[in-house]
């Protein structure tokens, strides 16, 4: 049973008698609750403190509904928040605006409690549900990284630069990387060795 008590919701209206009713509506579920006026106002909220869903009206003065949800459904670090609508605007045209700009789900005024809370419910389970897996495939990416990590580390002499192999057996360096990689190996001198066979020769 998931948890979904003092999550957060943002509700947006500019009638302050429906930010009431939804505010009332929605702290009794123990929902955290912050407020818009505004399409303007909500931007600003939600770059300040993310909700973990966004009630929104369409029509408010100066920047709609459907605006608001295209400019927070643009930037990358509220895209992911779901937005349910909350209209007067019943008809199915303006319904399909919604959901083309971004919107998850929409309820139309006048609306009942329990029908808006029963979408909460759903949006803010399928949200936090995505949270939890984005959380376990990052654990697990790390996780493979770390692996890959120590698979990388090598054991290799310090003496005699053999590098032992999975099956603990001690091998030089060039058998190793060929059979792992396939590369063929041509020896040859560096400068420095070369000096060095060149002064041994001279000795003699």
């Amino acid at each position: 049973m998931l948890n979904l008590r003092n999550l957060s919701i943002l509700v947006v209206d500019d009638a302050s008698m429906n930010v009431d009713i939804l505010v009332s509506i929605l702290e009794e579920q123990n929902y955290k609750v912050q407020t818009a006026d505004s399409g303007e106002n909500a931007l600003k909220e939600v770059r300040i403190n993310p909700p973990d869903l966004i009630l929104l009206d369409i029509m408010m003065p100066g920047m709609d509904g459907y605006e608001t949800c295209r400019r927070l459904k643009r930037n990358p670090k509220s895209a992911n928040i779901p937005i349910l609508f909350v209209s007067a605007l019943s008809g199915m045209k303006e319904m399909l605006k919604g959901f083309q700009v971004g919107g998850t789900d929409y309820v139309t005024k006048p609306f009942q409690p329990e029908e808006v809370l029963a979408r909460v419910k759903a949006q803010l389970t399928i949200q936090k549900l995505y949270k939890d897996l984005s959380s376990k495939n990052e654990r697990l990416e790390q996780a493979l990284r770390e692996v890959k990590t120590l698979q990388g580390i090598v054991p290799i002499c310090s003496k005699c630069k053999k590098i032992r192999d999975d099956s603990g057996f001690w091998q030089k360096v060039e058998m190793y990387v060929s059979e792992k990689i396939g590369t063929k190996f041509s020896h040859s001198y560096c400068p420095d060795c070369l000096k060095q066979e060149m002064k041994q020769l001279d000795k003699l």
